[in-house]
């Protein structure tokens, strides 16, 4: 279960160091609502102070002890020597004109992610798209990310602090709150599981951010073994695989990852997932002009199909700079996804949304 993860990172924090003055400030949001107990009892402090420092820090997103206007203001000074709280640092906002808004943050260690806000006006859907990584291991040939080199894994609090970021920005600019929160950004997040899962366990939290999992969506580009760890700890959030080939083939040539995860395998562990779940599990798949976009290639996806029921999204490419491979035309698009729905397959076409930003994943991250 999601309760027994270890906390992150307490492993490479020194114990003692909560107990006394340390030269280099420990982020409290690295430590549970336990272990800031703990600390506080050193202090002479009642236990009752770590529960509302625990919802200053999670479930109103406060990024200065100053602002926990209820605790005593000694308690506030020692908390404030003593921890610090490594937030996210806004940097730059790009907004297209179909209501998309990409955001670049600074982390405390001058390394920089992107989230993004996309809006449906007419469905009153309102997403946050959230990165897990800074850069990424995969290597995906048609990914802006794909170029950078991971540097780490984002912890907890940076993957709330973007939840909390762009629904602040949504409220703002839209007057509505998030409705749907997918883990889509930079880095692949079953190889970031465990701050992942604690991201989503504080979004979730009733003493968090209160969001339902069932509007989570966490998409990875296919490692069988974890999808499966993800089923036996079922926190209840939906699964996308980011397939964009159906066959071996093709998919090794433009996702390394597939030569140790083929689709045999991948398709086992997506059946064990929804077997032990019964989560809603989607393919993404962009189509690549004259690769991937064949009526051949329909047939080919839909007998991946059979095995449980699925959504495809099909996904308009967004072009990334040094890349080869172009979108799909829209004619052949729709002739592709008509020939899927004719196989009975469930399919979504998902029009290209930020075409004069920089839409495609890591590239803002990407610039200077």
């Amino acid at each position: 279960s999601l309760g027994s993860l270890e906390c992150w990172p307490i492993s490479e924090v020194n114990r003692s160091a909560l107990m006394s003055s340390s030269p280099v400030p420990i982020d409290i949001r690295h430590l549970d609502q336990d272990q800031i107990t703990e600390a506080l009892s050193a202090w002479g402090e009642p236990a009752f102070r770590a529960r509302q420092i625990w919802q200053w820090l999670w479930q109103k997103g406060s990024r200065d002890f100053a602002s926990m206007t209820n605790l005593p203001l000694g308690l506030r000074e020692r908390l404030q020597q003593q921890f610090v709280i490594n937030g996210l640092v806004p940097d730059k906002s790009q907004f297209s004109e179909d209501g998309t808004i990409k955001n670049r943050y600074v982390l405390h260690d001058g390394f920089k992610v992107e989230s993004v806000l996309i809006p449906v006006l007419d469905e009153q859907r309102f997403t946050a798209c959230v990165s897990c990584q800074v850069g990424c291991s995969l290597t995906c040939s048609f990914c802006a990310t794909g170029q950078m080199k991971r540097v780490r894994n984002l912890d907890p609090g940076e993957i709330v602090d973007q939840v909390e970021m762009v629904n602040a920005q949504s409220l703002e600019r839209f007057g509505h709150p998030l409705t749907n929160i997918v883990f889509m950004g930079m880095g692949e997040p079953l190889l970031a599981y465990g701050p992942v899962m604690q991201s989503i366990e504080r979004i979730t939290a009733p003493d968090g951010l209160g969001f339902s999992p069932r509007r989570i969506t966490l998409s990875t580009a296919g490692i069988a073994k974890m999808i499966r760890r993800l089923a036996d700890d079922n926190p209840k959030v939906n699964l996308a695989l980011s397939l964009h080939a159906a066959d071996d083939a093709k998919r090794d040539t433009i996702m390394p990852i597939n030569e140790q995860n083929n689709l045999e395998s991948l398709m086992d562990a997506l059946d064990y997932f929804y077997r032990v779940t019964r989560n809603r599990i989607t393919y993404e798949y962009i189509a690549f002009n004259g690769f991937n976009d064949t009526l051949e290639d329909a047939r080919n996806l839909a007998r991946l199909t059979h095995r449980f029921p699925v959504r495809i999204n099909i996904i308009e490419y967004n072009p990334v700079e040094g890349v080869e491979m172009e979108k799909s035309p829209i004619d052949r698009l729709d002739a592709f996804a008509a020939e899927l729905t004719k196989l009975g397959v469930t399919v979504t076409v998902r029009r290209s949304r930020g075409k004069d930003i920089d839409a495609a994943c890591g590239q803002l991250a990407n610039k200077d």
